[in-house]
Parts: C-alpha cells; sequence; structure tokens
C-alpha cells in the first residue's frame, strides 16, 4: 500500500500544479490561450480532487493513525494535505459557480491568490512527503528560513495565521463592496 501511496500523490499535486499554471494563464494572457485555459480549469479541478481523496485514503490506510500522530512531521504532511484540498476543492466550487465569469474583474485577483497559495501549501505537503519517504528537497530550507523545522514544529507559525486572517477580511471586505455596488 505504501507504493500506491507513493503512486496516486503524483496525481492531484501534478493537476493542482496544471490548475495554478491554467488560472495564471487565464488571468494574465489574451486570446485562445487563455480562453482553452480557462475551458479547461473546472475538468482539471475535479481531477484533481478525485486524485487527492484517492491520495488521502491510500495515505491513511499505510499506517496506523497513532502511528500517524506521534510524528509531527506526518502530522504536518497530514495538515497540509487537508489544506491544499481544502483550498483547491474552494477554487473547483468557485469556478464552477462563476462559469464564465470567474475571471472577471476582482474574481480573478482571487482566484490567482488562492492558487499561488495553493501551490504553497501542495508544494508544502509534497516536501514533507518526500522527507517522509527519504527524499528531502531544498524546499524544506525555504520552510526552514520561515520558521518552520520540517522535523519537529507542529504548528502555523504567527506569521501565516496573520496574513491568513488578513486575507480572509480582504476577502469578506471585497465581496460586501462588490455586492454593494452591484446594487
Amino acid at each position: 500500500m505504501t507504493g500506491m501511496h507513493h503512486m496516486l500523490v503524483h496525481f492531484p499535486e501534478a493537476f493542482w500544479a496544471l490548475a495554478t499554471l491554467l488560472i495564471l494563464v487565464g488571468a494574465f494572457l489574451p486570446g485562445r490561450m487563455a480562453e482553452l485555459s480557462r475551458a479547461a480549469l473546472l475538468p482539471v479541478l475535479v481531477l484533481s480532487l478525485l486524485g487527492a481523496l484517492a491520495s488521502i485514503v491510500s495515505g491513511s490506510l499505510v499506517w496506523p493513525l497513532e502511528a500517524n500522530l506521534a510524528s509531527p512531521m506526518v502530522r504536518n504532511h497530514i495538515l497540509m494535505a487537508l489544506w491544499s484540498l481544502g483550498l483547491y476543492a474552494m477554487l473547483t466550487v468557485l469556478v464552477w459557480r462563476a462559469g464564465d465569469a470567474a475571471f472577471d474583474g476582482a474574481r480573478r485577483w482571487v482566484l490567482v491568490l488562492l492558487a499561488l497559495i495553493g501551490g504553497l501549501l501542495f508544494a508544502t505537503t509534497g516536501t514533507l512527503g518526500g522527507h517522509l519517504a527519504g527524499a528531502p528537497t531544498r524546499f524544506s530550507d525555504l520552510l526552514r528560513l520561515t520558521g518552520w523545522e520540517v522535523y519537529t514544529t507542529f504548528y502555523s507559525p504567527l506569521w501565516v495565521i496573520t496574513v491568513m486572517v488578513l486575507i480572509g477580511l480582504a476577502c469578506g471586505a471585497l465581496g460586501i463592496m462588490t455586492r454593494r455596488q452591484a446594487r
């Protein structure tokens, strides 16, 4: 089962990377390439969610839950995987609900911001998984510079929580302003 998990995790990672690229192309490039990126985004996001669910299920079957929760690195890996899944699920709902208007006005910037945050989350998830598989990466050095030691830390640094709260407040304010303008 360990090999199955190692194989399956590459599907959501690849689809999430592709979705992030499609969002950036759809948001910043004009013409046919942007149209194709926007049209392909929803199917890619749906496939990424299916792959992520399969990866999370297979990962939870690899070792007993007690063993997983005993290691700060595994807890962080699970936490980042769930955050990644949640963020890309939110992106999927936003793109599905907004349709062609997902890239209009301020919505474009919300998609770009969420995609970039999602990229950091799934990169962190993959880095932690690589450490668990015995293949550390240079990205963990970058995490260490932010105050997060991958082997021992089980928390979100205060600056991360502050940024998340500020982004949430900004998105709420943007939504309220947009709603008032629409009236």
